[in-house]
């Protein structure tokens, strides 16, 4: 004979997965994202430090590359219990691959999580009675939580917005800029002259443009995540420390859905995302520090 205690357990002790249906309503906004998505039109630049007849430099490095994303749910609400207000957080799991579409080398791995927080409730005296809480300042509603084998781990905080038709997604600037007079004319012609003319180096978010151009856009959901906010962190091993202090992150998605002219639907993602990489000292007349290089990624990808 066996006896079922968990009635007699406190809200968040016993955690049960409910169906597929009632999992994708408590994530919100990022239900949506829900399986495997595909898309072979990635974009990444990033400059890298380097060091050639005793003079600091950089070297900027530009690849095309395809990727694939698997989010998978996590399956019950996991409880956080802070004394008068327990939180009951829902999400997802992720992990990416990328790889150049030249080599087809494998470029970037990563894993993690994204997680939806809005459930933030009073413990009441007894387990049965639940009240709703105010939320509490700096609250955010959504937070990735990403592992990178080069040694990095990131907390991104931030929010969802839902909107109609086409998304408006803004220009970022890829070159870097405010590092004052460099020693020769020509300095930053990496920039200009790369083996990927059709790239925009100046506004990277320019392919994610020209990718909905002419698209019939429904329902977006945009998710902003930033480290740049109250509880937002980087923590980098020390060599990476050392040689790019990357000091920001920042992403944003756009869930969209798409209609074509023959009827046709589906579900696509796009997102845009920038680390903050900080090395060799800005020239004068500009005070003293380094200078920030972006690091940008921006893709476009669907719901296989």
């Amino acid at each position: 004979m066996t006896t079922d205690n968990s009635k007699a357990l406190p809200r968040g002790f016993v955690r049960l997965s409910g169906s597929e249906a009632e999992v994708a309503q408590k994530l919100g906004p990022l239900g949506d994202l829900v399986g495997t998505w595909r898309g072979n039109s990635g974009w990444n630049m990033i400059a890298v430090p380097t060091h050639i007849d005793g003079q600091a430099g950089f070297k900027l490095l530009i690849q095309n590359y395809s990727e694939t994303i698997t989010f998978t749910p996590i399956g019950a609400p996991v409880p956080n219990r802070g004394g008068i207000d327990m939180q009951f957080i829902t999400g997802l799991m992720y992990d990416l691959t990328i790889t150049d579409n030249a080599t087809e080398g494998i470029l970037h791995l990563e894993n993690g999580m994204w997680l939806y927080m809005a459930d933030v409730q009073a413990q009441p005296d007894k387990a049965h009675d639940f009240l709703e809480a105010a939320i509490p300042a700096h609250f955010f509603t959504i937070a990735r939580q990403s592992s990178i084998p080069h040694g990095d781990v990131v907390v991104a905080l931030g929010d969802a917005v839902i909107s109609n038709g086409m998304p408006v997604i803004p220009p970022v600037q890829g070159r870097p800029v405010d590092f004052g007079t460099p020693p020769r004319f020509g300095y930053l012609d990496e920039y200009t002259h790369t083996n990927f003319p059709q790239f925009n180096t100046q506004d990277p978010n320019t392919m994610l443009r020209n990718a909905i151009a002419g698209q019939n856009i429904g329902n977006v959901t945009t998710i902003t995540v930033d480290t740049h906010v109250p509880g937002g962190a980087i923590v980098n091993i020390p060599f990476v420390q050392q040689t790019v202090d990357p000091t920001r992150f920042v992403s944003t998605y756009w869930i969209e859905d798409v209609t074509l002219a023959d009827g046709t639907k589906f579900k696509q993602l796009q997102y845009s995302q920038q680390a903050d990489l900080n090395f060799i000292p800005k020239f004068p007349p500009k005070k003293e520090g380094t200078i920030m290089w972006p690091h940008i990624n921006v893709n476009t990808l669907r719901k296989q």
